[in-house]
């Protein structure tokens, strides 16, 4: 009889939500908001943000309460509009999942680079570019084989990990509130006058925060990336102990995740003057911590960033893999994906992944921004998978006559859209080079269940190829911001 294996409960729910979310993103949003936007308008950018995750994550945690049988993030496509949409969504968070580790591992070589200055670099045309992957490389698989060895006994870890980045976001907040200068923060509010002088002075004239509205669209990328994870207890919903946690976990998690990043992005407004503010190196949250605790501040939160992103590296390993794996179970990739060992984790699914994190890796330190392009890629990817899983609450409830929740869900997918092509649609467009491969897996899978691959699927699939082709002469002439 084999070893029984014990369920994730509500606090490892919670922490997978959490730390899923908190990795690099929150502790690059002092600069990158600072940079975008004056404190008015990123206070509005946040409110618009709460708001449309809050309608997204109230809509999963409706659907896993009324289709409890229902098990990860694309089946509520699979369930609403057939197999093919089943297929794109999962196969779009499989993407998602895994390029986010992207984003990690350049955020890593950045914090290093900082601790370590000219030994570290996230770019390929620097001697450090070579020692940089070759570290982040060893994290990566240690990471991978750290969940082949059991993918319980990894979130339970991910939820220690999780107090650990919660802890230190606090004390960076607690520094900023005592310091906190109302004169400073609310100087030029808008961003009409000093901020933008201050932007276009740092660029040699030629960028300028504009506008508010502007400066609110400029937020949005920032603010989608750090919300990536929020549907983690919904795709590790089969393993959890209780059903009926996973819609308190991603309820109870958005809400601890607001606090600490509208603290952690806004009130360093407040702290320092802004022209040093927008200077700061990438994390700018070193730079500020720093400012506040001279001598030791800065290796702190470098230290910090660090454990914080490895954890949430952890839960990106996880997700895609067990990702994959239920597709693999539901015919919609072969069924050599789903192989799983005696620690009951899905071996062949995270080996992939490795694979082809390891493989784009080296493709992403050729771009000009390594830790932008990885984010921006992970972003418009899994707003695929968040929009139709929002949509089939909206025919959930047209269907059983709950017009809360469809409103619900039709406020989730008209943010989605709206986020997509104000703030990436660009990388939409390259994310759709991305499915070619996968078709051929989910033809495959198709025939060994001896399902058919319909002409509708097949025009689909062709449409979304011809556009991802069509994005590689796009990037060559820089109209999608790559090199």
């Amino acid at each position: 009889m084999g070893e029984k294996i014990k369920g994730v409960g509500l606090f490892g729910l919670i922490g997978l939500v959490v730390s899923s979310c908190i990795g690099s993103g929150v502790y690059a949003l002092t600069g990158q908001l600072a940079g975008a936007a004056a404190p008015g308008s990123a206070l509005i950018g946040w409110v618009f943000a709460g708001a449309g995750f809050l309608f997204l994550a109230l809509s999963l945690a409706n659907l896993g309460a009324k289709k409890p049988e229902i098990d990860g993030l694309y089946q509520y496509a699979t369930e609403g509009f057939g197999p093919f949409a089943g297929f794109i969504s999962g196969w779009g968070y499989w993407l998602s999942a895994w390029l986010g580790n992207i984003g990690f591992a350049t955020m890593v070589v950045q914090v290093l680079g900082s601790l370590f200055p000219g030994t570290f670099d996230a770019t390929l045309t620097d001697p450090a570019g070579i020692l940089s992957i070759v570290i982040v490389s060893i994290f990566l698989w240690a990471i991978t084989f750290l969940v082949i060895n059991g993918v319980e006994s990894a979130a339970f870890l991910n939820a220690i990990v999780m107090v650990v980045k919660v802890v230190s976001i606090l004390l960076f907040i607690l520094f900023c509130l005592f310091a906190f200068n109302a004169g400073v923060f609310t100087a030029d509010f808008w961003g009409e006058l000093e901020r933008n002088a201050a932007v276009m002075a740092l660029s040699e004239g030629e960028v300028e925060l504009g506008g508010i509205t502007n400066q609110i669209i400029n937020c949005i990328i920032a603010m989608m990336w750090v919300f990536i994870g929020i549907e983690g207890a919904t795709v590790m919903s089969k393993r959890a102990e209780r059903k009926s946690d996973v819609g308190k976990a991603t309820i109870i998690g958005l809400i601890v995740l607001l606090v600490l990043y509208i603290g952690a992005s806004v009130l360093p407004y407040g702290v320092m003057p802004y022209e040093e503010l927008i200077a700061a190196e990438s994390p700018a949250t070193i730079t500020v911590f720093e400012y506040l605790a001279p001598g030791w501040g800065g290796t702190f939160i470098s230290i910090a960033i660090i454990i914080s992103v490895l954890g949430s590296w952890l839960s990106f390993t996880m997700l895609p893999a067990e990702t994959s794996s239920g597709m693999s179970d539901d015919h919609l990739l072969p069924a050599s994906w789903n192989k799983v060992n005696k620690k009951n984790a899905p071996q062949m699914a995270l080996l992939i992944v490795g694979l082809c994190t390891q493989v784009f890796l080296i493709v992403a330190f050729a771009a000009a921004d390594a830790y932008t392009f990885a984010i921006s890629m992970c972003t418009v990817t899994i707003m695929i998978s968040w929009a139709l899983a929002a949509a089939y609450q909206v025919k959930l409830g047209k269907e059983t006559g709950d017009t809360k929740n469809m409103v619900f869900g039709f406020i989730a997918v008209a943010f989605q859209i709206l986020c997509m092509v104000l703030a990436g649609w660009q990388f939409l467009l390259l994310a759709c080079l991305g499915y070619i491969p996968g078709f051929f897996f989910y033809a495959k899978a198709r025939k060994e269940a001896g399902k058919e691959f319909t002409q509708g699927e097949k025009i689909g699939a062709v449409i979304i190829s011809i556009v991802g082709i069509i994005s590689i002469p796009l990037t060559a002439i820089g109209f999608i911001p790559v090199f």
